[in-house]
């Protein structure tokens, strides 16, 4: 499950966490974009409750500085003792420029770098020398964990895919359908034994086909106006599907873009209906090779009015 819970304070989560595990969860994964931070959650996670493991989904490659990212996943690595995976990304011209103030430049060699780095940084390493993006100078871990946390590398399209196989621990996948899976995974073939495959995918708790619709739509055209996941749906075989939206949205009309989206693509990229059925839907995740598929619930009305004994509730009917 994705945290924090939108709608409950980060001081109210011990009672969240109790109930992800209870229900049979075994992971709880964070976001970073303009939220909570990544690593903050996890923190409260690790010490609240010992049944879960953790993970980031992703913390950037360019907003931290190197060395900073590697002393924050030792940090958690160290307060989760193998209970903890770090997962890296590129993440967006947006979140990495116009919120942090860092050029986004060349992210396939930034995530590459830092991916290297970070390796060696959390296995105690001397780290010195000179990367494609950076340099280091003699930096080592005062308090190397003593389990390194497994690192994943969030990937879209074929090269960070072959990347994520061949020097991370795991590749982690986003905005994709169940049947999309094949085709990335395809992209990783060299992959060693063990290797984890993590999907955030976007589940509407609600019966209400019309409002999940609405919401997903709102979310696709938000994200898959992005170039890279615009590229990425292009490689997927949607460009013919996608066009009209891409095209009524690069003409600034908002309303015509959420128009042009058939509920067949909401409904291939979005989960929703009945507790049972969004755990169906992501069974099919599994089925297709996602060894860690994590929901990322989106509130509703229903959610909204219970406040947190209508999520708890949920958590509980999700994980039957």
């Amino acid at each position: 499950m994705t945290v924090p819970f939108g709608g409950v304070p980060l001081s109210g989560h011990a009672a969240v966490f109790s109930a992800l595990a209870d229900a049979g969860f075994t992971d709880a994964w964070s976001a970073e974009v303009n939220g909570t931070d990544g690593f903050t959650p996890l923190t409260l996670a690790a010490a609240w409750e010992p049944r879960l493991r953790l993970g980031t989904a992703i913390a950037p490659a360019f907003t931290r500085g190197p060395g900073l990212l590697a002393m924050t996943a030792a940090a958690l690595a160290e307060a989760a003792p193998g209970r903890f995976q770090l997962g890296i990304g590129a993440s967006s011209p947006v979140v990495v420029g116009d919120w942090n103030a860092v050029d986004f430049e060349r992210p396939f060699a930034r995530s590459r770098d830092v991916l290297r780095f970070v390796r060696s940084a959390l296995a105690g390493e001397l780290v010195d020398g000179d990367f494609d993006t950076f340099s280091v100078r003699r930096f080592r871990l005062e308090r190397p964990p003593a389990t390194p946390p497994g690192i994943l590398l969030a990937a879209l399209r074929p090269g960070m895919l072959r990347l994520a196989a061949a020097e991370a621990d795991g590749v982690i996948l986003n905005w994709l359908s169940a049947a999309d899976v094949t085709t990335a995974l395809a992209e990783t073939k060299e992959a060693g034994a063990g290797f984890d495959v993590a999907a955030r995918i976007f589940v509407v708790p609600t019966e209400d086909a019309g409002y999940a619709r609405t919401i997903g739509r709102r979310m696709i055209t938000a994200y898959l106006t992005v170039p890279a996941y615009a590229a990425f749906h292009r490689w997927l075989g949607r460009e013919e599907l996608l066009a009209p939206m891409w095209q009524a949205w690069q003409s600034g009309d908002r309303k015509g873009a959420l128009a042009a989206i058939p509920d067949s693509l909401v409904d291939e990229l979005i989960v929703h209906g009945s507790p049972a059925e969004c755990r169906s839907r992501v069974q099919a995740y599994a089925d297709a090779g996602v060894t860690v598929p994590v929901m990322a619930l989106t509130p509703t009305p229903e959610l909204e009015r219970g406040g947190l004994p209508a999520l708890l509730d949920l958590i509980a009917a999700l994980g039957r």
